[in-house]
């Protein structure tokens, strides 16, 4: 696919003047340009939708919105007049706030103090006045259509009720600009529904509204306005009923992916891995699918589909509720990491400074982690074993680092993914899990990591790739299972998948 060059649109979206515009603003951290010049407009009374893959500048554009990062480069005006926001509470002064997927809620304060932490009215004694929180707060609760008792404790509330208190707080504070960061990600239709009628009513107040998801039905149902972002670029804006859905996917990924990861022949074995009917109480439910020797399996999906869950549970830090796993043609039963690891079969996690890594500990220590039985005599461990083990992955790896000896923490994000990946070589499994193998390291690193990952399928390892690049994805893998909403959305050959066939299906766009 060719790329998709920046729709340029010269004349107004609106026929009103925008309330909010960002015009040409970057970000740029130590090594990334998170944001690339970019622009975009928001209208009183009208939806904006914000669209981009993970990774696209999305959140960064809404830090800067609601000044948590102050943007390198580029201006704010509200009401044509430049602004800066020097400080959450200076964007808030000004009229923007933001309603996350996760709210940023307490759990122990009641609904009224939730609704007006940070701003609680005062008596004329200087004293928090509970009555007119209460009062206050039970008024706008009722223009959301609730009837939620404001003296309750939040944490006695459904996610859906939630959503209200946190709308509830943003007309607290006379909210000129809302910001809905995917909001009906853990909602059901009927809350879906009820959200909805809400922001009609946001709207014919007068608010702006900048709504970020990657569900296009819901976009198309809500919103007027939209907004392309793509690797820290604005690649197109427009009107939603203009515009069809497949030139919204093709702005959103518009990459010759094949140019960018090259993808090395491997013959394909007999299977190694089966999964049928894999079941989880909350996460996912009824997988089914065949890894065979020397293949790449990649596993896409949108933010909450269920892929690291349904990684997590086959390396067994989660029990599945059903299913049947077998190895090499044999049932095998996982019920920990320990049981994983003994079978063959070992996972890389998406955060591996957290969960991946001891960062104060040196390097050799954290790749002899999973195989102290080899490096250990008599229930002693020796460093020299250790240090051999370390060396024979660092050199596989071409790791980077001044010796062994010093501490993980210390090395770049692509040399720590080296680590982990090091680490459990080591034991020579049968079966890797890759969970966002180059999630927040650099080009170069990538690129490494890409052809190590390659090495490794030619070598007959069977590796399950997670990432939410699609690029990455189409690059790197001979199968992609596609999961939407804990369930299986399709599974394609590499022949017959393309950006927009995954999108259509990760979003319900089929």
């Amino acid at each position: 696919m060719n790329a998709v060059a920046p729709m340029t649109i010269t004349k107004p979206l609106a026929d009103q003047a925008p309330v909010l515009e960002m015009r040409g603003i970057s970000q740029i951290f130590p090594g990334v340009k998170a944001l690339d010049r970019v622009s975009i407009s928001l209208y009183p009374g009208e939806v904006t939708a914000l669209i981009g893959e993970n990774g696209a500048g999305k959140s960064t554009l809404v830090k800067i919105l609601t000044g948590i990062y102050r943007p390198s480069e580029g201006e704010i005006l509200l009401d044509g007049q430049p602004v800066q926001f020097s400080s959450a509470q200076a964007a808030i002064d000004a009229g923007v706030t933001a309603i996350h997927q996760e709210t940023v809620l307490f759990d122990e304060l009641s609904v009224g103090e939730n609704v007006f932490l940070g701003h609680a009215p005062r008596t004329r004694f200087g004293t928090i006045d509970w009555r007119t929180i209460n009062t206050r707060s039970r008024e706008l609760l009722r223009q959301l259509e609730s009837e939620i008792d404001p003296t309750i404790r939040l944490k006695d509330l459904s996610i859906a009720q939630r959503h209200l208190v946190a709308i509830a707080r943003a007309l607290s504070v006379e909210a000129r600009i809302v910001i809905m960061d995917e909001p009906t990600a853990a909602l059901s239709r009927k809350e879906i529904d009820d959200l909805f009628r809400i922001v009609e009513g946001l709207k014919r107040q007068g608010k702006a509204i900048l709504f970020i998801s990657h569900k296009f039905d819901e976009l198309y149902e809500i919103a007027e306005n939209f907004a392309v972002f793509r690797d820290g670029k604005a690649i197109g804006h427009g009107r939603l009923k203009d515009t069809p859905q497949a030139e919204i996917v093709r702005m959103m990924v518009g990459r010759d992916v094949h140019e960018v990861f090259p993808k090395t022949r491997v013959e394909i074995g007999e299977t190694v891995l089966s999964v049928e009917g894999y079941s989880h109480p909350t996460e996912f439910r009824d997988i089914s699918f065949a890894l065979k020797r020397g293949e790449i399996l990649g596993i896409y999906g949108l933010i909450g589909a269920g892929r690291s869950e349904l990684c997590q549970s086959l390396f067994g830090i989660t029990r599945p509720s059903s299913g049947r796993l077998t190895l090499n043609g044999a049932p095998v039963e996982i019920r920990s990491a320990r049981d994983a690891i003994a079978a063959g079969l070992v996972y890389v996690p998406e955060e591996r400074g957290r969960h991946g890594l001891a960062l104060p500990m040196p390097i050799y220590q954290n790749m002899s982690l999973p195989s102290l039985t080899k490096t250990s005599r008599s229930g002693f461990l020796k460093a020299a074993n250790e240090l051999k083990l370390a060396r024979q992955y660092a050199e596989r790896l071409d790791l980077r680092a001044a010796a062994l000896s010093v501490p993980v923490g210390t090395l770049s994000g692509g040399n720590q993914q080296k680590v982990v990946i090091g680490k459990w070589l080591a034991t020579q499994p049968k079966v890797i899990i890759l969970d966002e193998p180059t999630k927040g390291i650099d080009i170069g690193s990538k690129a490494a990591v890409h052809g190590f990952i390659s090495e490794l399928a030619s070598q007959g390892l069977s590796i399950i790739m997670v990432s939410s690049e699609l690029p990455e994805i189409l690059g790197m893998s001979d199968r992609i299972m596609v999961m939407r909403e804990g369930l299986m959305a399709g599974l394609y050959d590499r022949s017959e998948a393309t950006a927009e066939t995954l999108v259509r299906a990760a979003t319900g766009n089929a």
